[in-house]
């Protein structure tokens, strides 16, 4: 399974369960709810998208890359801002993404794609990350992990 680390970009994943939930919908038409209001999905998209960016803008002030590729390349620990409530803002605006999209599919069905996106990003991309940041910058990161939840 280590082969799979740090291997898929988030944004392509995200892409990719998007698609996987768009082509999902069609196929399981007894079991769609009644949709929310587009304003609700709207919020929950719009969400979605200002917290990766306020994560990326915090990453850049702190002349630090938000390359999720490559973890060694961090050359800086942000712990503040956005930081403070989650480490991941950026895995977790894409979460509130594919949640607005399955919300506006109005397909049970199509849900899956959060756990399955959560799910996935622990194990190949966040775990490792962690373990990369840990070794970097020690103490620090320890103190830091402990104190901040992963998502939320």
């Amino acid at each position: 399974m280590k082969a799979l680390e740090l291997k898929v970009p988030p944004v392509v994943l995200v892409i990719l369960i998007a698609g996987i939930m768009l082509l999902l919908s069609p196929l399981f038409p007894q079991v769609h709810f009644q949709p929310l209001p587009n304003w609700i999905i709207a919020i929950i998209a719009a969400l979605g998208v200002i917290i990766p960016l306020i994560g990326v803008i915090s990453f850049k002030r702190a002349a630090t890359t938000p390359d999720p590729r490559d973890p060694t390349k961090t050359n800086s620990l942000v712990t503040t801002g956005i930081y403070r409530y989650t480490r991941n803002p950026m895995y977790l605006g894409f979460a509130l993404l594919l949640l607005a999209w399955g919300l506006y599919l109005a397909n049970m069905a199509t849900l899956f794609g959060l756990p399955a996106y959560m799910f996935y990003m622990n194990q190949f991309q966040i775990k490792p990350e962690e373990r990369a940041l840990a070794e970097k910058f020690g103490r620090d990161y320890t103190q830091y992990h402990q104190k901040t939840k992963r998502w939320l």
